[in-house]
């Protein structure tokens, strides 16, 4: 039997509808959440990304603004820019575009965004706030991962789940991600000895390493949900190149009984995940600002 297929778009446009809804009761409060994007240097494939974000952020009534700086910025700038971007109430969420040229420092970066508009999750206020079951502002691809999982139906509470690799962006915030919801969860890595001994004993598995194939039906218990965050491009015999995850979809889909497309599967959902959090974040600044003041024209936020 094949595997049911996690359909990322289609669980994408579920949560792109309830963040339009989110957007326009934020709207009647008098509050317009607001994206802003940074972007350093030049980058064709960031081009791409954010054209998507801006399309998706319209589309669910956000703001999305651009900010694009010279490869050639000093640190210092960057720095008080973002912090101008953080008392800017207008501004309600703030993304790092990835990668930045080398000589800038991305961790200083991130930590210079204000955690109340850290949308990425990437902060490290926000990564520790996984640990205490605080879940509102989490990783995007993260946290787009674990809702493809709810989405099988399957309780949280006691799976036992296999996260294949242990990047700060992905497999760590997955694995607290799903202690939270209840999981047992075993974090392999590149000095795991022999990481198919667990992949086949687990009811679900995520892999993301950025290695093609890593993972085949033989790895994984019958039934079990299958995860896909890779992205690779290999070239075939022909020379036509097309994009994969770290699976080899054809056997793997025998095995499992809930599989991930790549692409069409984590992808979509992760950008969902990001106005998810926009809008998120705009009802947390809201509440503070309330807090402080009598109205949202009062502090300035809800002027033109």
């Amino acid at each position: 039997m094949s595997a049911n297929i996690l359909n990322g778009k289609e669980i994408a446009h579920d949560i792109f509808e309830e963040v339009s809804l989110k957007v326009s009761d934020l709207n009647k409060s008098g509050w317009q959440p607001m994206l802003l994007s940074i972007k350093v240097g030049e980058n064709p494939a960031v081009d791409l990304y954010i054209r998507n974000q801006r399309m998706k952020a319209e589309q669910v009534g956000i703001v999305f603004e651009e900010k694009q700086f010279t490869e050639d910025i000093s640190v210092n700038v960057l720095l008080a820019a973002i912090a101008s971007f953080n008392v800017d109430p207008k501004v309600t969420g703030i993304i790092l575009q990835r990668p930045v040229p080398e000589n800038i420092p991305i961790k200083s970066l991130q930590k210079a965004i204000h955690p109340l508009k850290d949308v990425e999750g990437m902060h490290p206020a926000s990564i520790g706030n996984i640990v205490y079951n605080e879940l509102e502002l989490g990783p995007c691809t993260a946290m787009a991962s674990v809702e493809l999982l709810r989405r099988t139906g399957n309780d949280l509470k006691g799976l036992e789940v296999v996260v294949i690799g242990h990047s700060e962006i992905v497999g760590k915030p997955i694995a607290f991600l799903l202690m939270a919801e209840g999981a047992t969860v075993t974090v392999c890595h590149h000095m795991t000895k022999d990481f198919t001994v667990h992949s086949k004993k687990a009811d679900a598995v995520f892999v993301a390493v950025g290695k093609s194939n890593l993972i085949t039906g033989k790895m994984l218990k019958p039934g079990a949900t299958l995860i896909d965050i890779g992205i690779n491009r290999i070239t075939d015999d022909n020379g036509k190149s097309r994009i994969v995850g770290d699976s080899d979809f054809e056997s793997c889909s025998k095995t499992a009984g809930w599989i991930t497309p790549v692409p069409g599967g984590v992808g979509p959902v992760t950008v969902s995940c990001l106005m998810r959090n926009t809008v998120s974040a705009a009802n947390r600044l809201k509440k503070l600002y309330e807090t402080q003041f009598q109205s949202p024209v009062e502090s300035g936020f809800g002027e033109n």
